[in-house]
């Protein structure tokens, strides 16, 4: 199931019983738009919605800018962590990403492994990084 806001560029995606939501917004204090450069912060919500744990081992992104230039990022965890969600928990984290463009998406996916050793992927629906995205606290976590 994926579900993309219109209103706030922001995903919300449940794939094998973990919902994985996303928003950014943009960080004028961070950006220098004369230089070209626009800086975004995201936060990512995971729920373990399901009936048996799991445990994030990667993470890979597709970051396209408003030129249609694509940016892979890749690698292993998240922030540093590998989170392990039991049902019913949930973790969250910040990150950021730095344009060219005053726009451009985000999306991906996330690896993750049971405690069977069995592994599944997670699907990250594409969000948008705007100058005019609904700040992160709208995100709705229900």
């Amino acid at each position: 199931m994926h579900e993309s806001s219109p209103q706030t560029g922001h995903s919300d995606c449940t794939t094998e019983g973990i919902r994985v939501q996303v928003g950014a917004t943009f960080l004028p204090g961070q950006s220098a738009p004369a230089r070209n450069r626009y800086y975004f912060a995201y936060r990512v919500i995971l729920t373990n919605t399901g009936q048996s744990s799991a445990r994030l081992i990667s993470r890979r992104w597709k970051i396209t800018d408003a030129e249609n230039e694509e940016q892979i990022v890749a690698g292993p965890g998240v922030v540093g962590e590998h989170p392990q969600l039991q049902p019913g928990q949930r973790y969250e984290y910040m990150s950021g990403c730095v344009l060219g463009t005053k726009w451009g998406t985000m999306e991906g996916h996330y690896l993750w492994e049971r405690e069977d050793g069995t592994q599944f992927q997670t699907e990250i629906g594409r969000f948008f990084l705007a100058l005019t995205t609904a700040p992160l606290g709208k995100m709705s976590t229900h």
